[in-house]
């Protein structure tokens, strides 16, 4: 399955190398930090500078600057260059020997000691065995030599150390410590020169391929084997990891950890070394070279250079992670703690198993998410946050960014497939069970004790009330609403008494009886008189209870009203005897009583008054007692001389005669005017709360019946706003009346048109036309119209109207006498 693991780069153009020159070739590529060399067939060797900067779209690219070339002289190919950067050297392989130059000014340096002569390979040992950092092993194989010679190079001399037999003549080599691995003629080996332990791996044909002997770790070599195979090899032999299977063409290899790249005639191939999986494919022509140099690839063709830029690993996760391929994404993770440092890499190892955990989740896989979720140590609420309002709104939490997974919530996960939705809540409940025996929800313990709560309830599982019932942290303003909407009313009560409060919790033993299931699937209603019975010790639950039925459920019976405007009663008298009892108590209670006395028009009226009447306090609810007998004057005498509230006089008169006609409620206002203009009642006439009335309510009051009752020495400037509304009032009404019978005349107009549109075309009369009925001519226009449209004379038709009964009553009577 493919990754993009590497972006091809290009590094150094053909004509910085070849200029003018048609037919050079790139024959050898060494790199050391930003230095690269290169080696070409007619026997130079180019010395460039790169530099590495980032364009614009944020790809990586390089600047290369060639600093020299210099020629060897040997008019042969440069076959090999390897750097000895500690001694500022160059080891060149040239014509079949070994020179050493200077890195910087590509001189040859003097070098005493052994000559190396009649070279065929050499490779130099990345895991020195020497205590000498200032010179270099390689390992040196000879032309018609069955043999390896084990030399060091120092600053100023080539010091052969051993020779070591071989079996065969050995085509290529590779060196780690003291074991050499050989491609000979016919296989390959593993060969220590300090034991002379030897140990032969696997056939293979020189002649028929090229060989590839590459070292890519300590102790252990990458070979290619027949059938197009990379085989692994450590230093006994033994291959411990699986092969990779790449082209039979393959012509060089690099390494770059996790990956192993191959070049064959077309084509760079990118394959893991964890699971030996083809990764990535990148088409290349004319490839020639291959090498990596501490982490950095180089592919080369004959005349250009080119950068295997790996992208960075976390980019290449998450690409994997895009793809859902869980698996390969934690095992690249796992990989990549050889090249990140600790405290970053346990951060990036700990998300990446969150986000395989939520992929997973996803995909039903509950058991490996889970795992992934504990070894991620996952913030629980990032799960709890997918499923709608199970977090309180107290939470404080906000989702990770960047987000560990592509969900909105449950239901973008499910689609609405009821079935998945309960199987990720069974989920989530196991899930939060465990958290919650463990130090996973230290510091929020109250999310999740909400969310358990609310699953629990939604569920109808059989935990929540061990939960409520032992130690928790629900959150009470969300979990009472949530266990109320499901109907877990003890439940609910054990939450109040959990949150010490008791008042609460009686109400909740009340809302049994009150919010029993009356559908036809879940029966068990229950008769009120057997509650109110039951509940006649219980004086707070039998209140809340005929509370429901009356203002919650709209029973309309009497006893039920009458009952609860008792109990309110009683209520309200017990604050008022009850020094103890606060103002904002009693105000409350007082509200209830008042609202259920004008509400409601089925409680027994004077058993209430009869309740009542000694307390000088409820003088405003003896006046809507008053009212709901139709004693208006006596409820407006308390209102305007008891309370001497002229607000609350005004706005009885509007609540009175809400429910009926405007000549009501003009008899009404007009009755409150009376009782303020009378003059026998203590204090006299109550004229500016009179002035007041009128001119708030012009428009219910009949002016001409006002004007009577109205004292001749008041001023008409003091009534100006009552007699412009009441004018506004008449002129209105008229303007109203006139419209009204303009709209009438029209409507006539327009029905007397289409009665004429229907009776047919015009009517022909002349003097030559005669009447039906008398046949004598017309002298005039006007006439009348017999069925079908014949004119006959007015007067004929009169007559012959006036006529009818009569000749009627002679045909009935010679009907009779013929019968």
């Amino acid at each position: 399955m493919s990754v993009k693991a590497f972006e091809l780069v290009p590094a150094v153009e053909r004509e910085q190398v070849m200029g003018e020159k048609v037919r050079i070739n790139i024959e050898c590529i060494e790199c050391c930090g930003k230095h690269l060399y290169l080696g070409t067939n007619d026997c130079f060797i180019h010395h460039f500078l790169l530099e590495e900067h980032t364009t614009a779209k944020g790809k990586l690219a390089y600047n290369v600057q060639k600093l020299l070339h210099k020629y060897l002289g040997l008019k042969k190919p440069v076959a090999e260059l390897k750097a000895a950067s500690a001694l500022e050297r160059l080891i060149v392989l040239c014509d079949s020997r070994i020179t050493v130059v200077d890195m910087v000014t590509l001189e040859p340096v003097p070098t005493g000691g052994t000559k190396l002569k009649g070279v065929t390979a050499f490779c130099v040992n990345e895991n020195p065995v020497t205590g000498d950092v200032f010179c270099v092993e390689m390992a040196v194989v000879l032309a018609r030599r069955r043999a390896v010679q084990i030399c060091t190079v120092h600053e100023d001399r080539v010091q052969m150390l051993k020779e070591v037999t071989t079996p065969e003549q050995p085509c290529a080599l590779s060196l780690d410590g003291y074991n050499i691995c050989l491609a000979l003629s016919t296989q390959y080996m593993i060969l220590n020169y300090s034991t002379g332990a030897s140990q032969d791996l696997f056939p293979y044909d020189c002649e028929e391929r090229k060989p590839i002997v590459k070292r890519i770790g300590r102790e252990e070599f990458l070979l290619a084997a027949p059938g197009g195979l990379g085989m692994f090899a450590n230093a006994e032999g033994i291959s411990q990891r699986a092969p990779v299977s790449w082209s039979e063409s393959v012509i060089a290899v690099a390494v770059c950890f996790p990956y192993v790249v191959a070049l064959d005639e077309g084509f760079v191939t990118v394959h893991s070394m964890l699971d030996q999986q083809l990764k990535q494919t990148l088409s290349f022509r004319d490839g020639h070279l291959l090498q990596d140099f501490e982490g950095k690839v180089v592919l080369a063709s004959s005349k250009a250079v080119y950068i295997l830029v790996p992208l960075p690993l976390e980019r290449q996760i998450q690409d994997l992670l895009a793809s859902h391929r869980v698996e390969e994404a934690l095992t690249l993770t796992e990989a990549a703690q050889r090249n990140i440092p600790k405290e970053k890499y346990q951060i990036l190892h700990k998300r990446i198993l969150q986000q395989a955990g939520f992929i997973q989740f996803g995909q039903l896989q509950f058991l490996e998410a889970k795992e992934h979720f504990r070894k991620g140590q996952l913030d629980v609420r990032e799960l709890i946050s997918l499923y709608p309002l199970l977090l309180p709104a107290s939470s404080s939490f906000t989702r990770c960014h960047p987000p560990l997974h592509e969900f909105a919530d449950l239901n973008h996960l499910t689609q609405g497939d009821q079935e998945k939705v309960q199987r990720f809540k069974r989920f989530l409940i196991s899930y939060l069970h465990e958290v919650r025996s463990s130090d996973s929800a230290n510091g929020f313990h109250e999310d999740v004790d909400t969310a358990l709560l609310k699953l629990y309830a939604e569920t109808g599982h059989e935990s929540l009330l061990d939960l409520l019932a032992s130690d928790n942290a629900c959150v009470l303003a969300d979990s009472a609403p949530w266990l109320e909407k499901h109907h877990k009313y003890f439940a609910l009560g054990l939450l109040y008494h959990y949150n010490g409060q008791d008042s609460a919790a009686l109400q909740i033993g009340v809302q049994i009886f009150t919010k029993r299931f009356t559908s036809k699937e879940k029966t068990g209603q229950l008769n009120p008189d057997g509650v109110i019975t039951y509940l006649q010790n219980h004086s707070q639950a039998l209140l809340l209870y005929l509370e429901h039925l009356v203002l919650e459920k709209r029973l309309q019976k009497e006893k039920y009203h009458t009952h609860l405007a008792v109990l309110y009663a009683d209520r309200v008298l017990g604050l008022i005897s009850r020094p103890s009892a606060t103002d904002d108590q009693l105000s409350a209670a007082r509200q209830k009583l008042q609202r259920l006395l004008k509400e409601s028009n089925l409680y027994r009226v004077q058993l209430l008054l009869g309740k009542i009447q000694d307390s000088e306090l409820l003088l405003l609810e003896r006046a809507t007692l008053h009212g709901k007998s139709e004693e208006h004057d006596k409820a407006l005498h308390i209102l305007v001389h008891q309370l001497k509230d002229s607000a609350a006089a005004e706005e009885y008169c509007s609540w009175a005669s809400a429910s009926h006609d405007q000549f009501y409620r003009q008899n009404l206002f007009h009755q409150l005017l009376s009782v303020y203009l009378d003059p026998d009642v203590p204090g006299g006439a109550q004229t500016v709360a009179a002035v007041d009335l009128l001119n708030r309510n012009a428009d219910v009051f009949d002016a001409v019946r006002v004007l009577k009752l109205l004292p001749e020495e008041w001023s008409l400037p003091l009534l100006r706003p009552f007699l412009c509304g009441a004018l506004r009032a008449s002129v209105h009404a008229r303007c109203t009346s006139q419209v009204a019978v303009g709209l009438a005349r029209a409507q006539n107009l327009q029905l007397q048109h289409d009665r004429l549109k229907y009776r047919g075309g015009p009517i022909l009369v002349s003097e030559k036309k005669g009447c039906q009925l008398c046949h004598n001519t017309f002298s005039e226009p006007d006439c009348a119209c017999l069925p079908g449209g014949t004119p006959v004379h007015i007067h004929c038709v009169a007559k012959k109207t006036l006529n009818l009964p009569v000749e009627r009553q002679q045909e009935n009577a010679h009907r009779s006498s013929h019968t």
